[in-house]
């Protein structure tokens, strides 16, 4: 049988992944990375979908999931949102997700969030959300959310896996080690909650304004890249109740 190059990578590099048991016992906060309409609803801007995607569909129904969870135990959430002034351009990326449009805004499904009080909501002007989430007088709104709540665990799930998503967990995981996230023990990425985009090799060869990024594989090298850096990487949520019953999240 002749593999393809994304199974040969998986093999040369592979991502083994465990179960993610949630309890009352340990503050775990969600943590949702840039669930925007400019990244997920076809058709909503230039680094949106053109067309109907299967592993984009599923990242925000996973996270529409664990986010009805969190908010009826009013457990922490937190919501990236990346927006960007038009006089600040981020490159390599086209113009995107400009503050104040609909680009910038979370998906239709996840709206609700911004009325919940266990919700913060973080618009942020760059890839890596712990960099967007510095304010003008040093402080950090990540890092407080992290303290204010006591979270032991960070839960990420969001768009896009080697992207956002990464940039914002390598953080993470940098700023623990070096004590400037306690209590915080765990950064957790939550695959099946997490996906990015596709350009596929032989639609990049016919187009020189844009560059190769199959699904699959740069998914793939996300989650590698951030479980090489320290991250737990999981395929299966799941919440434990004080009377032991268990309610899973992998589909």
């Amino acid at each position: 049988m002749v593999l393809q190059t994304s199974d040969l990578i998986k093999n040369e590099l592979p991502v083994e992944q465990e179960s993610l048991i949630l309890s009352e016992d340990v503050v775990t906060g969600l943590v949702l990375v840039d669930i925007i309409n400019g990244f997920c609803t076809v058709g909503a801007g230039n680094l949106a979908p053109t067309e109907p995607n299967n592993q984009i569909s599923m990242m925000v129904e996973e996270a529409v999931k664990l986010a009805e969870v969190f908010c009826e135990k009013k457990w922490p959430v937190l919501a990236f949102l990346d927006s960007h002034h038009p006089d600040k351009p981020e490159h390599p990326y086209p113009i995107h997700c400009l503050t104040g449009t609909e680009e910038s805004n979370l998906v239709p499904a996840l709206q609700w969030l911004e009325n919940k009080p266990n919700v913060t909501i973080r618009r942020k002007d760059c890839i890596d959300g712990f960099i967007g989430s510095f304010e003008k007088d040093g402080s950090n709104v990540f890092v407080d959310w992290v303290a204010t709540n006591n979270i032991k665990v960070i839960l990420v799930v969001g768009i896009c896996t080697d992207i956002c998503v990464l940039a914002f967990v390598d953080s993470a995981l940098s700023a623990r080690n070096h004590g400037l996230l306690p209590p915080l023990e765990d950064v957790v990425v939550y695959s099946r909650g997490c996906a990015t985009f596709d350009i596929p090799s032989h639609v990049a060869k016919n187009n020189k304004e844009v560059v190769a990024h199959p699904q699959e594989l740069t998914h793939h090298i996300g989650l590698y890249i951030a479980k090489g850096r320290g991250a737990k990487i999981v395929d299966e949520v799941s919440f434990k109740s004080n009377e032991g019953a268990m309610m899973c999240f992998q589909v």
